[in-house]
């Protein structure tokens, strides 16, 4: 035999009175009730044992309005995509093209912002790269310099910042 129950009939809990507590604060803070009556409806919300009597506190309050999604900005870049473009710089002083080809093979289809650090590391270390075979291996006293500004590129990466490298060819793009 099973009997069906109405359902304002039905006994509350601790957590179905949560979001009624939370909606009469709310009402106090808009003003829509005063302090006497968010007391006394409080106490009605902490006694009642059915749906019935928890739905009567809220009846003459209006809904609450659904909040609106808060958007991320499209252009500014996650914490992890400003990770992948600092790495980017790093393994371009550390591994010179090899770092960065790597991850334009790998990981620049994950958004613009990656891409563009992956491809202007890429672009430095080859232009170092082409500046030591044309000199003979003299060109090379750059890569001394080139480490302090992969250095001062994966910290703008990491702040990010655009950042292009001077003195540098456009080979990939």
């Amino acid at each position: 035999m099973t009997t069906s129950v109405p359902q304002g009939a039905l006994r509350v809990s601790a957590t179905e009175r949560e979001p009624i507590v939370d909606r009469l604060q709310q009402a106090f803070a808009e003003g829509r009730i005063d302090k006497e009556e968010l007391d006394l409806r409080l106490h009605l919300a902490m006694t009642a044992r059915t749906r019935a009597d928890l739905d009567a506190v809220l009846a003459d309050l209006a809904p609450v309005p659904a909040a609106p999604a808060v958007p991320v900005p499209a252009g500014e870049p996650t914490a992890e995509q400003r990770v992948l473009a600092a790495l980017a710089h790093v393994l371009g002083g550390t591994t010179l093209f090899l770092g960065p080809l790597v991850m334009l093979c790998t990981t620049a289809r994950r958004s613009p912002y990656v891409r563009a650090h992956i491809v202007t590391a890429l672009n430095f270390q080859l232009t170092l790269l082409i500046l030591t075979i044309v000199t003979f291996g003299v060109g090379a006293i750059a890569y001394a310099v080139s480490w302090i500004v992969c250095g001062v590129a994966a910290l703008l990466g990491l702040a990010g910042t655009p950042f292009r490298y001077p003195f540098t060819l456009r080979l990939v793009r």
